[in-house]
């Protein structure tokens, strides 16, 4: 191949760096697709009530669960993992990280955050929403799908096993930051250290319920009953 052959494929996959306030607006729209009230929508739509006034008061899956019985949770729950997965997912609009592997990375991490940020503070909800461990779960599906595939999986057992909505998905974070260290050795220090940091933080939003299920007190998830409006 000649240098002008050579020269005209550097051009064709030499994309330009995105524009800054383009990644800005994609961050922004990361955040507001997080910031989605499913479970507060649901329960105001279908059910007539808020869910922040029963249960726990959370607005997450794991309320639902318990407040709206489990077809209502698995609803929410797949909502919100969409929201993770969309959000992660809109590098694709920015053909430069189609072609950079690194910079993609970081930057679907970025974007992934916003979106749990979005969950955990939604500004359609004054700024008080869930935990983020499905929008989190959704995004590690857009950046390592196999992972989290094994990390759904590990949820599921759990909750089947136990019906503890929050003890599967402490143990689907824990799992998920062992994968990414040592199984799959995943060699990007910024997802070695998104893994590390899920982990501590669905841990350290799960106190309370840590604390519930060392006394035997942690409400169980009604599998398969008909949703139902618990107030505690």
């Amino acid at each position: 191949m000649g240098l002008t052959g050579i020269i005209f494929i550097e051009r064709i996959f030499d994309y330009p760096k995105p524009d800054p306030m383009n990644e800005m607006m994609l961050v922004v729209l990361a955040y507001l697709l997080g910031s989605i009230p499913t479970s507060i929508w649901v329960s105001k739509t279908v059910f007539g009530i808020d869910i922040r006034h029963y249960g726990s008061g959370n607005p997450g899956a794991t309320n639902t669960f318990r407040v709206l019985g489990s077809k209502w949770g698995a609803f929410v729950m797949t909502v919100d993992i969409s929201k993770g997965l969309i959000a992660t997912s809109l590098y694709v609009l920015m053909p430069f990280y189609l072609h950079n592997e690194l910079a993609r990375t970081n930057f679907m991490i970025l974007l992934g955050m916003a979106a749990v940020i979005g969950h955990i503070f939604p500004i359609w909800a004054d700024f008080k929403g869930g935990k983020g461990v499905a929008t989190i779960l959704g995004m590690a599906l857009a950046i390592q799908p196999i992972v989290a595939l094994i990390c759904i999986l590990v949820f599921l057992i759990t909750l089947f096993s136990t019906r503890f909505v929050s003890l599967s998905s402490m143990m689907a974070a824990v799992v998920f930051m062992v994968l990414i260290l040592f199984i799959f050795r995943e060699k990007e220090t910024s997802y070695r250290l998104f893994a590390i940091i899920v982990a501590i933080m669905v841990v350290a939003t799960h106190q309370r319920n840590i604390g519930r299920l060392l006394h035997g007190k942690e409400n169980k998830a009604p599998l398969f009953k008909k949703s139902r409006k618990k107030q505690e």
